[in-house]
């Protein structure tokens, strides 16, 4: 059966990735699986840089109460993880989502996630984790990972949940945004919304035709949609869109051909992420 995967951690994100994945799972009718990593923190300490001067006998002591308070950290990390899922599943109670399952693992959350991501009909993960930097909004490092590596739909989540009414598709003609408008057309989560669909290109024969392409399939829904094709700088552009237009959801690829082509590192989609109070949905 086909589950909705939410990624929590202790973070100011964790109530609005319980939020989202409730708003996923009530438009999907599908279960709520809530995931939670415990990092061991010593697994790759170098003990020997403790131990010049010892002896033998001193080395193994040493390590012994290193693996002691390893130990202990550890379990009080589980401890504070099972609190974290269970106060993130009594949230989605509360919305009326009945079938909600929990997981505490160790080790890497990509890890963790690959192994459940042929169940998952989505992924929702927050823009930033325990460890990133608020005020420089970084993005948190799993983020970047867990798009990496997915090829299920990923939902950033913004700080906090707002009504889902308005949703903009950055369409660029590539194979991953027209995924994003099939899942427009077809997908039941985003069924009955705004739809917007903008192009960021100048006129060409190229641009006419992937527009023409989105025409179609939008025409052949029979519901109301705007598709525009609008000229300048694709970030600038899309963020005066979302703002001027109140969207609530920004849908992109992850991967792209043109001014949104690259997804992590210095990219459009990052900026957008970074930079947009809405959440950010993402399509391989």
């Amino acid at each position: 059966m086909q589950k909705i995967i939410a990624c929590i951690d202790g973070s100011v994100y964790g109530p609005s990735v319980c939020d989202h994945a409730g708003w996923a799972a009530a438009r999907l009718q599908l279960p709520v699986e809530l995931v939670h990593v415990v990092q061991r923190q010593f697994e790759n300490i170098a003990y020997a840089d403790f131990s010049s001067g010892m002896g033998m006998g001193g080395q193994d002591r040493l390590l012994q109460e290193l693996a002691v308070l390893d130990e202990q950290r550890n379990q009080m990390l589980v401890q504070r993880g099972t609190v974290v899922l269970q106060e993130a599943e009594a949230r989605l109670k509360e919305q009326g989502i009945a079938q909600v399952t929990t997981r505490c693992r160790h080790g890497s959350l990509v890890e963790a996630v690959a192994a459940l991501e042929e169940q998952a009909d989505l992924i929702v993960i927050g823009k930033r984790g325990e460890a990133a930097d608020f005020d420089k909004m970084h993005l948190g490092s799993s983020v970047e990972r867990i798009v990496r590596a997915m090829h299920r739909p990923v939902l950033v989540t913004s700080r906090a949940f707002r009504p889902i009414e308005r949703v903009l598709v950055a369409y660029d003609g590539a194979a991953s945004t027209r995924r994003a408008v099939e899942a427009l057309c077809n997908n039941p989560l985003l069924a009955g919304l705004d739809w917007h669909v903008v192009m960021v290109a100048g006129p060409s024969p190229a641009a006419e035709g992937h527009l023409e392409w989105a025409r179609e399939r939008l025409n052949a829904t029979g519901r109301p949609y705007t598709l525009e094709r609008l000229p300048g700088e694709a970030e600038t552009v899309l963020c005066d869109y979302v703002r001027t237009r109140e969207i609530n959801l920004l849908i992109m690829g992850a991967y792209g051909h043109s001014r949104i082509r690259q997804l992590i590192v210095g990219s459009t989609t990052t900026q957008m992420i970074r930079t947009c109070l809405i959440p950010v949905l993402l399509y391989r």
